[in-house]
């Protein structure tokens, strides 16, 4: 098949992996992501679907990604150790918030712990890392990316980029900038913990899930740091819904 006029041996060339593969309407990316994977794929093999009819996020939630409007799409990646998984969501979030500013209305995007990336207080993308192993090592990851590029007017709580914006030209931003995420091993550096810092939604903001208090920020190790009105606590999952919203 072909994307936006790209085949898939000259969409990889251009966007320096080994495999792409283009789909039309799928269930989900995340799925064939996964027994590709199985099958043998190598690492950095993209997945691109047209449109998904039950799109996967995290705590099972589907949604519906509708053709044309988007880059749905999953990514396979082979780590070399562990060292680095527990904030592969952040880091992952954090360089494609970097890359897409170029593309942003506003030219900034902003993160909203634990995996979504924001423009203007509206949901632009969303990232969901699933992990698989073999004899206590991780086998793979797949790395899936819903991203809006355009958003029907009527749409209120979804962000797109800016008008005019080409899918290709944000895939050749976001997929090396993925992949240098998903090459990193260890917790954030303090270089990373300023420049996640300079994007986060969420400091200083009141919040009733996953705890209820204020969000200090996030830890070198990927926690949502918040103080309670029974101290510090670290918050190592869960959605996070602010006081005004709950």
């Amino acid at each position: 098949m072909v994307f936006d006029g790209v085949s898939e041996r000259d969409l990889a060339l251009r966007l320096g992996v080994p495999q792409v593969n283009v789909f039309g309407i799928v269930p989900t990316t995340m799925d064939i992501a996964h027994a590709a994977a199985e099958a043998g794929a190598p690492a950095g093999t993209l997945i691109i679907a047209e449109s998904q009819a039950a799109g996967r996020g995290r705590g099972g939630r589907r949604w519906e990604s509708q053709p044309g409007r988007g880059l749905w799409m999953t990514l396979i990646e082979r780590p070399r150790s562990r060292r680095g998984l527990d904030v592969l969501s952040l880091r992952l979030g954090l360089c494609a918030a970097e890359v897409l500013d170029r593309f942003a209305p506003d030219g900034s995007v902003k993160l909203k712990w634990p995996n979504d990336l924001q423009v203007a207080g509206r949901k632009l993308a969303g990232i969901l890392v699933e992990a698989r192993w073999r004899d206590q090592h991780v086998d793979w990851v797949a790395i899936g990316i819903g991203l809006n590029v355009s958003v029907p007017a009527d749409v209120e709580l979804a962000a797109g980029l800016a008008a005019g914006t080409q899918r290709i030209d944000v895939l050749e931003a976001v997929i090396p900038a993925l992949r240098r995420a998903a090459a990193s091993e260890g917790p954030f550096t303090d270089q990373e913990l300023a420049r996640y810092g300079v994007r986060d939604v969420c400091a200083g903001r009141r919040i009733v899930e996953p705890a209820q208090g204020v969000v200090v920020g996030v830890a070198a190790s990927g926690e949502l740091l918040v103080d309670t009105a029974a101290g510090r606590v670290a918050c190592h999952g869960g959605s996070l819904v602010f006081a005004e919203e709950g």
